[in-house]
């Protein structure tokens, strides 16, 4: 090889202009954002009541995708699990094939397959679940949970609740009940809502496999499993985390700035469980 070869071989190419390197900067951004948020990561936001006061109406929520085992089969080398009862998971709405005039009624809040809910998980694949006294009953045991007095209202940011009953250890989550209502239960003088198919007292039911039997935590603000039925596994999104932002809604007075004018800080960075 001659000299002048060399020389041509070593011969750097044009520097890159400064505008190439900001464009090739983005593009790889914008590829590895688009990829956790396809496979990783995904943000939500609690637009009504279901979930308070776990969750409050105006949370923005950060969602785990990875979490959960693709369709039930666990990888060992990776840091996935199977989906557990007590997660807050975030699915597809299935829809309401018993009673399709209620997914009409609600609009594109109740539009199947395509509206994100966030619910938690109660009955898992196999398990019978059955109502009593408003309390859930799983396989004929009784679920703990810890029982909150919370006036429903989705108008408001958050329940004005009191203790109903002390918190045992097993109890690992908090439920929210309206006080009238469970008075009215508890007496068997609760009348029969037309379109709970699922969460009638004394019926049993049995999940069906590869789905899940879901419940908001605000127990009478929440169209849940007890009227549409279960959640098939592949509609799950993932699980939950923690709020990344957080506003009131109710004092922004419906401002299109309200959330950044009314932000709640000290929910920020809450986990979610």
């Amino acid at each position: 090889m001659s000299t002048s070869e060399e020389e041509v071989e070593k011969t750097p190419g044009p520097p890159k202009s400064t505008a190439r390197e900001y464009f090739e900067s983005f593009v790889i951004t914008l590829v590895m954002a688009l990829f956790g948020m396809t496979f990783i990561l995904q943000a939500v936001t609690v637009p009504t009541g279901s979930m308070q006061n776990t969750i409050l109406i105006g949370d923005y929520l950060l969602v785990n995708k990875f979490i959960f085992t693709p369709g039930g089969h666990e990888l060992p080398f990776l840091p996935q699990r199977e989906i557990k009862r007590g997660d807050i998971i975030v699915f597809k709405y299935p829809g309401n094939k018993l009673h399709p005039e209620m997914d009409r009624m609600h609009g594109a809040s109740a539009t199947p397959y395509q509206v994100n809910y966030v619910k938690r998980v109660i009955g898992l694949p196999g398990e019978t679940v059955e109502f009593k006294n408003d309390e859930v009953y799983i396989n004929g045991q009784l679920l703990p949970e810890h029982r909150i007095i919370g006036e429903a209202d989705d108008n408001v940011s958050a329940l004005d609740t009191r203790e109903f009953e002390d918190r045992s250890p097993d109890q690992q989550w908090s439920v929210y009940y309206d006080e009238d209502k469970l008075k009215l239960s508890r007496a068997g003088r609760l009348p029969r809502d037309p379109h709970m198919e699922f969460g009638v007292a004394g019926k049993t039911m049995q999940v069906p496999a590869n789905s899940f039997f879901v419940m908001g935590d605000s127990r009478d603000n929440s169209e849940d499993s007890r009227y549409w039925g279960f959640v098939p596994r592949e509609l799950i999104i993932g699980r939950a985390m923690f709020v990344y932002w957080s506003c009131d809604r109710g004092a922004s007075n419906g401002s299109a700035f309200g959330c950044l004018t009314s932000p709640r800080l000290s929910r920020i960075g809450k986990l979610v469980r």
